[in-house]
Order: structure tokens, then sequence, then C-alpha cells
């Protein structure tokens, strides 16, 4: 099947019955019952291996269908469902954490990402160093102890872009796991692991979710790291609520159509954004001016609604609040992904890559609006500010 159709079709509940729901429906439950002890230690043999029942923190039935749905998406040999974007990241490198070991981030990761580093060197002796945002050193600082390296592309805020092959050639030479954030293309518009990436991580609470009413996060592997990742998750104790499983799961029924339709109106937004003399950058991967751009219209399906801008240096940080808290369709506010329109004034966390001298940036998530009311309020907004 191809993926829109697998996005439809795959996870609808055991396909062996007569009748059945579209959906799956909701299992909640803490205690899992067994007829016998035979039945039970059979069972928790098997869950090493397999999704199958044992007990409410491993997951119910609706929580396997949607991991099954994800795994299929990213191509993997299994995903595992984790409370939080965020906490799939740390399972990630708290997986491959080894005293006196050495781990690679890219300069471009979820910012709190970086936190987590510095409470693993703190806690572990490991250390963590960062490469550029786009990985172009990545040959340089591998060393003897290197046992991770975690990237994102696009970067954060700025969506640097990164050549993952390569990436992944160079790592897998070394004997090095490659894990991506994959939450930008979210399983439909890159599947790192087609391109040679061991784990690829995504925040469900963005894009797969898509209407801004859950978090979760979840993580996907190929076959050789599959038992890392699922002991680690159950000796933390990760679990996932099955209310959240099946709002995540009704809403990647329409991922394709909502990724295409967020991209159709960032494309008319970015086109918009170019006439405004006020900019002087807009980070948009599909933009040919793009660092990267040949990379990602090499490896990428397509954009999604993110956008960033940088205001020319005439506009104070002041004024560049200032439009943002004008703008009257655009909610301020964190995360995206969902079908609402969002913008908030950022600040570049970066380590490597030097962006001191840049003007003020500001994100927009592009939502589903028509496209017409966004523009007319970025007019208004632009007009209220001094340049």
């Amino acid at each position: 099947m191809r993926v829109k159709t697998k996005l439809i079709h795959l996870s609808r509940g055991d396909e062996n019955l007569d009748v059945g729901c579209i959906n799956p429906p909701i299992m909640r439950a803490s205690t899992i019952i067994f007829k016998d002890h035979q039945t039970w230690h059979k069972n928790k043999k098997l869950r090493k291996n397999e999704k199958v029942l044992t007990y409410g923190a491993r997951g119910t039935s609706i929580n396997f269908q949607l991991e099954n749905l994800i795994a299929n998406l990213e191509y993997g040999y299994k995903a595992q469902l984790l409370p939080t974007g965020l906490a799939a990241l740390y399972l990630v490198l708290f997986s491959y954490a080894q005293k006196n070991s050495h781990i690679l981030i890219t300069d471009g990761v979820y910012s709190p990402v970086k936190d987590i580093c510095k409470l693993l060197v703190e806690k572990m002796d490991i250390e963590i160093e960062i490469l550029k945002a786009d990985a172009s050193d990545v040959e340089e600082k591998i060393k003897p102890n290197t046992k991770l390296i975690l990237c994102e592309s696009p970067g954060s805020i700025l969506y640097e872009i990164i050549d993952l092959p390569k990436l992944c050639k160079i790592a897998h030479l070394h004997n090095i796991p490659v894990a991506i954030d994959n939450t930008y293309a979210s399983g439909y518009l890159l599947n790192p692991l087609k391109l040679g990436a061991d784990i690829s991580i995504i925040a469900a609470t963005k894009y797969l979710s898509g209407h801004s009413d859950v978090v979760m996060g979840a993580v996907i592997t190929n076959k050789k790291h599959w038992e890392k990742i699922d002991s680690m998750s159950e000796i933390l104790g990760y679990t996932t609520s099955p209310d959240d499983c099946y709002l995540v799961l009704r809403g990647m029924r329409t991922l394709a159509l909502r990724l295409k339709a967020h991209e159709e109106n960032a494309d008319k937004i970015v086109k918009y954004l170019q006439s405004k003399k006020e900019i002087k950058n807009i980070f948009y991967p599909k933009l040919s001016s793009h660092p990267n751009n040949e990379i990602f219209k090499r490896d990428f399906k397509g954009a999604n609604g993110m956008i960033s801008i940088e205001f020319d240096k005439k506009i104070s940080k002041k004024e560049a609040i200032k439009f943002a808290d004008n703008l009257k369709l655009f909610s301020i506010g964190a995360s995206w992904g969902g079908y609402e329109s969002l913008v908030s004034h950022m600040d570049i966390p970066r380590d490597v890559d030097d962006h001191s001298q840049r003007g003020q940036i500001i994100r927009f998530h592009i939502g589903l609006e028509d496209s017409k009311d966004l523009i007319k309020d970025l007019e208004q907004a632009f007009n209220q500010i001094k340049y």
C-alpha cells in the first residue's frame, strides 16, 4: 500500500472479525487478568518480541494499533509510545548513555535536549559534543567512544538541512547509531530509516495528532536497535493513555491531507512575505535560497506549515514583539502542528553556529485558515510597526 492508503486502512483492529469498527475501540486497563499462570508467563515472554497484553502500563490494544501504524509509516521494525516528545528524546539519549562515553548532537536540536544533555554530563560523566546544525563537521568530531549521534533535520527554528544518507554512512563506518528527531516531517514527508538512520523520534503532539489536544512521543527503530529502546522504556516506567492513543490514531487518518493543506497555505504566505521590505531572510526549506535546498528537494516529499523570518536590523526587539502581539488570527503559544496558526518571537539557541548578529526572529506555524485572511492579518500587523 502507498502511504495515503496505509494511513486509512492499517490499524483498524482485528481483521479476522466478521463485524468491526472503523476506529478501534478504546481499551482502558491497568490490571490484565489471565486464565492461569501458564498463560500469564507465556504473555510476559512474548512481550519481549511482540505487542501483547500483560499490564496496562505496557499498553493496551489501542496503544498497539497506534504503534503499528506509526511503525508502518516510518518503515520501522517497531514503535514505542512515550508520554511526550521530550520523553522520547530522553529515552533515546539515556538508552545509549554510558559512563565515559561520547555523544554527538547537532546544534539545531529542540533546545530542551541540551538541558537533558547537561543532566547526563553531571550525573554520568558523559561527554556531549555539539555538531554544526547541518552536521557537516561530523567526521572530525567522532571519537572511539562515540555511542550515538542525535540530530534534527530540518533544525528547530531555522530549518537547517542535514544530508542524512551521508551522515549515516560516516557514522556506520564507526559502528555508531544515528537517531533523528523527525517531528517536522512526522513520518510522512521524510522516512529517515529508509535513508540509513537507525532511530526516528516523533513528537506525536504535533502533526500526527493535528488538533492541539494531546501530548505524546514515539520512538521508531530498525530491528537491530529495538531491544535496547524497548527494555529501557519498561525500566523507566513510561506509559501512554489509551484515550490519547485514540486521539492520535484518529488524527493520523487525515495526516496526508492536512500536511498538504499546511504546505499550500505556507507557500502563499511565503510569497506574500517575500514582498515585505522589513524582512531580511525567510527560513523555509522549499525556497531555492534556503541552505541545502537541493538536499531537501532530494529527500523530502514537501514542507509543512513552519516558517521563520528574520527582520531587518532596523526592527527592534520591542517592535518585533509588537508585530506578533498585534496579529489577530495567529495565536501566541508553544508547540505547533495543529490546525491553527501560531506566532512567537524566538531566540536562536545555538552553541556552535554563530547567529548573534542576526535581526529579530519570528516563527510562524501556518494553520488551515483561509490564506487570504492570514495575509490580511499580517498586513495590518506590518502597518503598525516602525521601520
